[in-house]
């Protein structure tokens, strides 16, 4: 693990579009069973350092460590395949799939059991592991409190249960590191409070770190134990709730007071 017991680490990172830099030399890490949360106003960079952190966007400056080894030059591929996961903002599921395949869908990279012979004959090993994944998904989508659209198609779900499903994929094959980009969007009261509940099992009992993006000051602040703001591209403020509440240049700059 790297210096200060972060799992996924960030120092130094910098990127330009053009001539605006959008992120300048942000250091920040994220430890096994912490949930951090990551705020700022529009155009701040919270996006732009996702994008990093998953490997979509390759950053002019700094470096990226998990486990304090150098992952910088590793494709989204890679990272997802060593345990960094990420939703989006916009949904990315599968709108022609069941809930239930959209889940399953992320547990195929691992393969079918038994090679390709299996996969093409459907033979005992195949079948095997496709139980076993289908169980490992039923019991992700029941903690989420979805078990009961299973057999819905993703694509004709509201917001909120869309937002849920995204989450399941994810932790569909358990990930180490967990990037949430707005989870909280377009859920009700309930289904945020449910939201908080899987976030917080995840890393406590499984010792997932947790970094979220959200714009919902009050759910972060309740949830996260850290909180990381960002503006203008730069790291503002880091610590408790009580802290960066507390901080003037946060009041300033994003919470609209003085």
């Amino acid at each position: 693990m790297s210096e200060g017991g972060y799992v996924l680490q960030a120092r130094g990172i910098g990127v330009r579009f053009g001539g605006v830099r959008a992120l300048t030399g942000v250091d920040l890490g994220v430890r096994a069973g912490e949930v951090c949360g990551l705020i700022g106003p529009n155009g701040a960079g919270k996006t732009t350092l996702f994008d990093v952190l998953s490997g979509i966007r390759r950053p002019e400056r700094g470096r990226l460590l998990l486990d304090g080894t150098d992952i910088t030059r590793r494709s989204p591929v890679w990272r997802a395949r060593h345990g960094i996961r990420r939703t989006f903002q916009r949904q990315q599921l599968f709108g022609q799939l069941s809930v239930a395949d959209n889940v399953l869908v992320a547990q195929e990279w691992r393969g079918g059991g038994g090679g390709p012979a299996a996969d093409l004959l459907a033979l005992p090993p195949r079948r095997a592991r496709e139980r076993e994944r289908r169980a490992r998904g039923e019991r992700v989508l029941a903690d989420c409190g979805i078990g009961a659209l299973g057999a819905s198609y993703a694509g004709g779900l509201p917001v909120g249960q869309a937002r849920m499903v995204e989450l399941a994929r994810a932790l569909a094959d358990p990930p180490r590191v967990l990037l949430l980009d707005e989870p909280a969007s377009g859920m009700s009261a309930p289904e945020r409070d449910r939201l908080a509940e899987v976030v917080r099992r995840l890393a406590e009992r499984e010792g997932c770190a947790v970094l979220l993006v959200e714009h919902n000051v009050t759910f972060v602040m309740e949830l996260c134990a850290r909180v990381v703001v960002l503006d203008l591209g730069t790291v503002l403020a880091e610590g408790s709730a009580a802290e960066v509440r507390a901080n003037p240049l946060v009041r300033e700059a994003y919470l609209g007071t003085s």
